[in-house]
């Protein structure tokens, strides 16, 4: 069993180049190194937004067990060092295996 996170951005305007290049540098090895599989990763540049999925081994309860010592972690602490917010909306949501198609 695992737990999968959707997560979707609408990203400030402007900034879709700058927030690939940041997240594709640190954050696939620093969410790995917390713990998370990366599920997959998706830009829709012409829309502005950004899917992407990671997911833990267990169930949802696990997931945010995981979620809050990656939350409070040095290294997510320095991934995020000195970078902008660069997210306008977020819609972050769980799903389970038993709803893929």
């Amino acid at each position: 069993m695992k737990t999968i996170q959707l997560r979707r951005y609408t990203l400030v305007d402007g900034e879709y180049d700058a927030f690939v290049a940041w997240w594709r540098s640190c954050i696939p090895q620093v969410r790995a190194d917390a713990g998370f599989a990366l599920e997959f990763a998706y830009g829709l540049p012409e829309s502005n937004e950004f899917v992407w999925a990671v997911s833990t081994p267990g169930d949802e309860q696990a997931f945010l067990a995981i979620e809050s010592a990656y939350m409070a972690s040095d290294a997510r602490a320095a991934a995020f060092d000195g970078i902008p917010q660069r997210i306008a909306e977020h819609d972050i949501r769980f799903v389970g295996e038993d709803h893929s198609v």
